[in-house]
């Protein structure tokens, strides 16, 4: 019990503590503008205390602000699983849908989300559908390509017991290869779910939309170095938060 408290609780607050003396250090040494903890706390503890707040469009709590992003961030990465999980078994069952479309996906993978969100703007000329557009379209890939590696995956036995119970194609589909490829298909959406969580940062940022993104690059804008680390800092809580939540659907998933 000691040694669990110990690693769960006691090691993380000292590495924080850790963190938080280093920062006071750089921040009373080498970079003079880089606000403290004490100080950061004091500008931002509004936005903390009163997390939902709103005096005006970009001037309201980080909880509200956090809302917005979340908001999109779901419809963006359910898109991304209803495109991105139907492809993934075409690739892995087809042999010539895999040849056909596995060198466009290997293309488009690698662009950037800074790439596809001007393509967005040009094809529905406002800024919320084309952030949705873009993290769709980011975050879909690693669910394409762990829904495919786990059906390409499949012990050739479990696909002999179909064929010898003379199963139909939906039936082998429900009862053999989803199941076993559940796996791969929860760690491709853990992926796409993080993925999906960092394009919204820049999608708001160069939208300049309400949210945490877009509340980062105003108060840089404004010079307010305070609340860019309050931003910093909200974003990786919410992102840590959210893997963890996938990580707890996925241990589930293969527990089962």
């Amino acid at each position: 019990m000691k040694i669990r408290l110990t690693s769960q609780l006691i090691l993380p607050m000292l590495g924080a503590a850790c963190v938080l003396l280093a920062w006071t250090v750089v921040s009373a040494t080498i970079a003079p503008d880089l606000p403290s903890p004490a100080r950061t706390w004091q500008e931002s503890r509004r936005y903390i205390l009163e997390p939902f707040f709103k005096d005006g469009e970009m001037n309201q709590g980080i909880g509200r602000l956090a809302f917005y992003s979340l908001v999109r961030v779901g419809k963006g990465f359910v898109l991304a699983l209803a495109i991105g999980t139907p492809i993934g078994f075409l690739l892995g069952l087809s042999r010539p849908f895999h040849q056909s479309f596995d060198p466009i996906v290997q293309f488009m993978r690698p662009i950037s989300p800074l790439a596809w969100l001007p393509l967005g703007l040009v094809i529905f000329q406002k800024s919320e559908p084309a952030a949705i557009f873009t993290i769709a379209l980011c975050a879909m890939w690693p669910t394409v390509i762990n829904t495919a590696v786990g059906v390409r995956s499949i012990s050739q036995e479990y696909l002999n017991v179909g064929r010898v119970l003379k199963l139909s194609r939906s039936r082998m589909l429900t009862r053999i290869i989803v199941p076993a490829t559940l796996p791969y298909v929860f760690t491709g959406y853990r992926l796409s779910l993080g993925l999906a969580w960092l394009v919204i940062v820049a999608s708001e940022m160069l939208t300049g939309t309400p949210g945490v993104g877009g509340f980062l690059w105003q108060e840089y804008n404004s010079l307010v170095y305070a609340h860019i680390i309050l931003s910093v800092l909200t974003i990786g809580a919410i992102g840590f938060l959210l893997d963890r939540l996938m990580g707890l659907v996925e241990a589930r998933v293969r527990v089962n």
